[in-house]
Order: C-alpha cells, then sequence, then structure tokens
C-alpha cells in the first residue's frame, strides 16, 4: 500500500494550507460573528482551484483527483469550518453536473462553478418532512408543454441565498424514490423565495435556508439525467459528499488538537506547563491516534473514488469515524483549555460547535449505519 502523496495532491494540500493559515484562520471569527463569509474570499478559492479541484481542467477545475479534494478540505476546514462547508458543496454540485449533465449543461452551470462566476452551488434535496428519507418528499414538477413547473418546499439547504445555481430534486412519477428526477434552477429564478437564515449552534458563517418554489418554471432541458433517475444522481453525489464533511472532520479535529497542543506547552500549573502532566498528554494522545485514523478512512475512499472503484461503503466508514471522531476530539481539547476553552477568546469552543454537525449533515450517523449494515449483510 502506497502512502506516498503525489506532486498534484502536495501542492493542492499545500495551496489550500497556506491560504487557510494566512487568511481563513484569521478571520473564522468574524465569519461567525457577522454569519457571513466574504465573498471575495470564496472568488479567491475559486481562483485557487478550490471550487473544482475534481472538475475537469477544460471546465475551469483543477482536475487534481478526489483525494486532492479530500486533502485541500483537511487545511481549509482547519482555517474556517463555515468556508469548508460552502467549498464542499460547491464542489458537489460541480461534480454532480459534470457527472450527469448534458455537454451545454456542463459548459454552462461547472465552468462558473469552478470559476467563482457563481459563489456557490446548492443541493437541494432535504423538505421538512424528508430528511433522511427521500422517498416521502412532496416537491413536484410536472410537465406543461416545453416547461417543468416545480412546486414544494426545501430545508437545510446550504447557500441556498447564495447560490448561482441549485440541484433540486421533486416528484415527476409515482409514490417512493422511483418518481424522483432532478433539476437545475438557478439563483434567483421567478417564483423561488428564500426564507431566512438558520440560527445555528456552529457553522454559523455558512448560511442554511429553506426555499420555497412557487411554480418555478424551468425549461425541459433543466432536468439532469433521465426522468425518475433523481434517487440515483442523489445517492452517487451523496457518496462523494461524505468523504467532503470525512475531511471537513478531520480538519476541524486537527485544528484544535494543534491548538490544545501548543496551549498545554504554554499553560502553567502547579509551577510547570500542564503538558507535563499524564492526563493532558493522554487526551492529546487519544486525539491525534483517532484524527490519523479517521483522516486514513477518508483518504481510502477518496482513494477508491480516484480509481472508479466502489467506495459508498468505505465513505460511509470514513464519514461515520471522522465526525464521530471529531466531536470526541474538540471536546478534550476544550476539556485541555479549561475555563478559558468555555470562551470565546480561544477558538476550542468553536471547534466543539462546528464538530457536531458533521454527525448530521449529508447523512446522519444512523444513516452510514444502515448502508455499512446493509453491505456487511448483502
Amino acid at each position: 500500500m502506497d502512502f506516498e502523496l503525489s506532486e498534484t495532491q502536495m501542492m493542492v494540500r499545500d495551496t489550500a494550507r497556506a491560504y487557510a493559515e494566512r487568511v481563513l484562520s484569521k478571520r473564522a471569527a468574524g465569519f461567525e460573528r457577522d454569519e457571513r463569509i466574504d465573498p471575495e474570499v470564496l472568488r479567491e478559492m475559486a481562483s485557487m482551484g478550490l471550487m473544482g479541484v475534481n472538475i475537469p481542467a477544460a471546465l475551469g477545475g483543477a482536475e487534481a483527483g478526489a483525494v486532492s479534494y479530500a486533502l485541500a478540505m483537511m487545511e481549509i476546514a482547519g482555517g474556517c469550518a463555515a468556508t469548508a462547508v460552502t467549498m464542499a458543496v460547491t464542489n458537489m454540485v460541480g461534480e454532480v453536473i459534470n457527472a450527469f449533465g448534458t455537454e451545454a449543461q456542463r459548459a454552462r452551470y461547472v465552468s462558473r462553478l469552478a470559476s467563482g462566476e457563481y459563489l456557490a452551488g446548492s443541493f437541494a434535496l432535504s423538505e421538512p418532512e424528508a430528511g433522511s428519507d427521500p422517498g416521502s418528499m412532496r416537491t413536484t414538477a410536472t410537465r406543461v408543454g416545453d416547461r417543468w413547473i416545480i412546486r414544494g418546499a426545501k430545508q437545510w439547504i446550504t447557500s441556498g441565498d447564495i447560490a448561482g445555481v441549485m440541484v433540486v430534486w421533486a416528484r415527476t412519477g409515482g409514490a417512493g424514490t422511483a418518481g424522483l428526477s432532478c433539476f437545475l434552477v438557478e439563483g434567483g429564478a421567478e417564483g423561488l423565495r428564500v426564507g431566512r437564515r438558520e440560527d445555528k449552534m456552529g457553522i454559523r458563517g455558512s448560511s442554511t435556508v429553506p426555499l420555497e418554489f412557487d411554480d418555478v418554471s424551468v425549461p425541459a432541458d433543466a432536468l439532469l439525467g433521465v426522468e425518475g433517475g433523481g434517487f440515483k444522481i442523489a445517492m452517487m453525489a451523496l457518496d462523494g459528499g461524505r468523504i467532503g464533511i470525512g475531511a471537513q472532520a478531520v480538519g476541524i479535529a486537527a485544528a484544535a488538537t494543534r491548538e490544545a497542543t501548543e496551549y498545554a506547552k504554554d499553560r502553567k500549573q502547579f509551577g510547570q506547563p500542564i503538558a507535563n502532566f499524564q492526563a493532558i498528554q493522554w487526551m492529546l494522545a487519544d486525539n491525534l491516534t483517532e484524527l490519523e485514523a479517521s483522516k486514513l478512512l477518508v483518504l481510502r475512499a477518496a482513494s477508491l473514488k480516484d480509481a472508479k472503484r466502489p467506495f459508498s461503503t468505505e465513505a460511509a466508514m470514513a464519514k461515520l469515524f471522522a465526525s464521530e471522531t471529531a466531536w470526541r476530539v474538540t471536546s478534550r481539547a476544550l476539556q485541555v483549555h479549561g475555563g478559558y476553552g468555555y470562551t470565546r477568546e480561544f477558538a476550542a469552543e468553536r471547534h466543539l460547535r462546528d464538530s457536531r454537525v458533521t454527525m448530521i449533515y449529508e447523512g446522519t450517523s444512523e444513516i452510514q449505519r444502515i448502508v455499512i449494515a446493509r453491505s456487511m449483510l448483502r
């Protein structure tokens, strides 16, 4: 097994790391306070290839592969988790359109996502009554002449208020997942209403909004893939998305561990650095061990994707383990900081809050366990 990174992978990782250290780590608290990511930051990231890491160069992407994308996500998340999830969803949307779109759809939308002309992309699958169960989706799309009319509501949509294009799922057929289709809807479309931003526990710089589709009319060629093929598209997209969120969890946990380690070396109690105490050493050791295991799981899933081999189960395992590890790791890191960790003076409390949602979005931990168990029992 080869654990060595390629020159391209190292370059993408180092580019993301440098930007995270130079810009994002210094601005993350401000993005949280303002509940907004500076649009110029998103454009700068696009100019570095970070909004289309696994997108073909012909469409403006970096064409660097899934491992490069995972490595970049870890670095960006270590600087600002909210910026990382915006990057993650935008990359996922670009990859979905590139995989299932027509040549015209790819040229129109993928290039604009990768270049930063569109600040972000959105993935509109969840609804108020349909989260882990897309088969109960109520949003409909009705064919009227050469148009599709979309009616319904979506919930928990990342970047829904700033997205240039959204991948939207709607029911075009009968009950269950077989009746779902997928559409491309541009931001600002007539009849599309964006609700207020959710007041969230963490990832506060990234907007999460409800959407209402009030007779939104899109052309016939807005259909992504084939009619009735929406569920397959969603599942394939989520497989890749889980690699991204697993990588995000690793990045958050790594930042928390680095900061806790430095704090332990500086903070003195009983006349010596608290890093000298075995209780602190064990917390740091557990953090690093679990963190490295998470990283390897994420990179294994990404490498399988790059090799065009099945990776659904591996992505589920990586996302499950990395997200639950991040919650434990950030909790220990806060404990190392003691009372200071519970204040906004240090980033430890933000890392803890930011890590929690990684166990929920792109499929809850419970859904990941179902995916893994079904693979085992098949």
